[in-house]
């Protein structure tokens, strides 16, 4: 009885923890301008099935596409048996699904439950081994600090010691459930002799060897590891929405609100598009203050984006489901040649801010400003020139995220608002708006070459 208020207390706690970050993260993404993203409906379910569900572009790389698909699976269905561990913690039962499935359904159910939790355990010691020895160059970088490493190190090792504690719970289970009813009866373990198994569990019985048959010290086991089986998922839950992989529940948003259009399309500023509209109708007043674009309800504030609220919800969504797996950094061209730009720093510096301002406003007040701007503050203009827009990093991300929308709205903020534009690019305008054209000869020379 006390042992399920307990654990219900507990459950409880997490729930509202866990809850009051997603809220904060909810807001945080809400600070974005509004965009709608609600056409093409059947397309998007396809894409969010193939990209989130299907893990179609993991396995561009397959060892870490395969490993990964390992842990993906067995992350899923072994919380049928969190679930059993969860009634059973409520409730104050023991294997509650037994009863319910019958000694042979069970048994099999917990066996390939096990296999999936061996896949698991194998997969997170391969990735520990590739991060930390193999020593690939996408897991290094000037973002990749001390917490993004020891990020993706914690889960990987929290995984690990999980999966351990499954094993060594059954594994005493399951000595249990084969000791003399008498002997366990006499312990005081009465409700173990309604569960009767004739062998072990499949992968747990190799453990079964190292365990007394004294049937007390059995349970102290087999009790100590299911509170660190369940307490260690209780931790994993609040610790999740602050690490790089609450990607594991925003992957699947994220595919469906996809870009669908051609990668190399661009899209017209509804600001802009208003302010040449407003230029070529005689009967506007100049000197009026623009109204609202389509789909907005308040008058453009910028063309472009300076800050985090100067984008778009989708796009600061993206910054919080990014994985920080480098694979947009290791394809970029410029990073390659020694540039400055990373994608991915990109958008875990859009992520940093957002969460800064966010927290800033909820101190504050939601019209606070805390003086500080996501360009120059945290991306260099250096890094935004780099980009040669060519959509490398687009096309290699796992979970569809889009650095390049972010690069660009950011770029044109710097030509449109701040005319900073590199030099080259500012002879190119000059040529286009005094000859028509980018190149440095009047229209009327324009087919002189055909003369030569």
């Amino acid at each position: 009885m006390i042992s399920s208020i307990i654990f219900t207390v507990l459950l409880l706690a997490t729930a509202v923890i866990f809850a009051r970050r997603i809220g904060e993260i909810r807001a945080n993404i809400n600070l974005g301008r509004d965009q709608d993203i609600s056409d093409n409906k059947s397309e998007r379910w396809k894409t969010m099935a193939r990209v989130a569900l299907g893990q179609s572009k993991m396995v561009t790389r397959p060892l870490a596409g395969f490993m990964h698909i390992f842990i993906y699976v067995g992350f899923v269905l072994i919380n049928i048996e969190v679930l059993e561990i969860l009634i059973d913690g409520i409730f104050g039962t023991h294997r509650l699904f037994y009863s319910v499935l019958g000694s042979e359904v069970y048994y099999t159910f917990i066996g390939i439950f096990e296999i999936l939790a061996l896949l698991v355990l194998i997969a997170c010691v391969v990735f520990l081994v590739r991060r930390n020895i193999g020593k690939l160059k996408r897991f290094s970088g000037t973002e990749m600090t001390s917490w993004p490493k020891s990020d993706a190190n914690i889960i990987l090792i929290v995984e690990i010691l999980l999966m351990l504690a499954l094993f060594q719970m059954n594994a005493a289970d399951s000595v249990l459930f084969m000791l003399n009813d008498t002997i366990v009866a006499a312990a005081g373990l009465d409700h173990y002799t309604e569960i009767r198994f004739d062998s072990w569990f499949w992968v747990s019985g190799f453990f079964t060897g190292y365990l007394p048959n004294d049937p007390t010290t059995l349970f102290y086991i087999e009790r100590a590891c299911w509170w660190f089986h369940i307490l260690g998922i209780f931790g994993f839950l609040i610790y999740i929405p602050y690490s790089k992989h609450f990607h594991i529940f925003l992957a699947f948003p994220n595919t469906y609100y996809s870009r669908l259009e051609p990668a190399g399309e661009f899209n017209n500023l509804e600001s802009v598009k208003k302010e040449v509209e407003l230029m070529m109708d005689p009967n506007q007043d100049p000197f009026a203050a623009p109204a609202p674009a389509e789909g907005e309800t308040t008058a453009p504030q910028r063309f472009g984006a300076k800050d985090v609220t100067d984008l778009s919800w989708k796009q600061l969504m993206d910054a919080y489901t990014c994985t920080e797996c480098g694979r947009c950094t290791s394809e970029c061209p410029a990073n390659q040649t020694g540039k400055l730009l990373s994608p991915r720093k990109i958008m875990m510096d859009t992520r940093d801010r957002v969460e800064e301002l966010g927290k800033h406003k909820r101190a504050n007040g939601a019209e606070a400003k805390d003086g500080k701007a996501l360009l120059n503050d945290y991306i260099s203009p250096e890094e935004l020139w780099a980009c040669t827009t060519c959509n490398a990093c687009v096309q290699a991300c796992p979970v569809n995220i889009n650095p390049l929308s972010i690069i660009v709205d950011l770029r044109r903020f710097l030509v449109m608002e701040e005319s900073k534009a590199p030099n080259e690019l500012n002879m190119m305008f000059t040529n286009v708006e005094n000859n028509g054209a980018p190149w440095q000869f009047a229209q009327a020379d324009r087919l002189n070459w055909k003369d030569e």
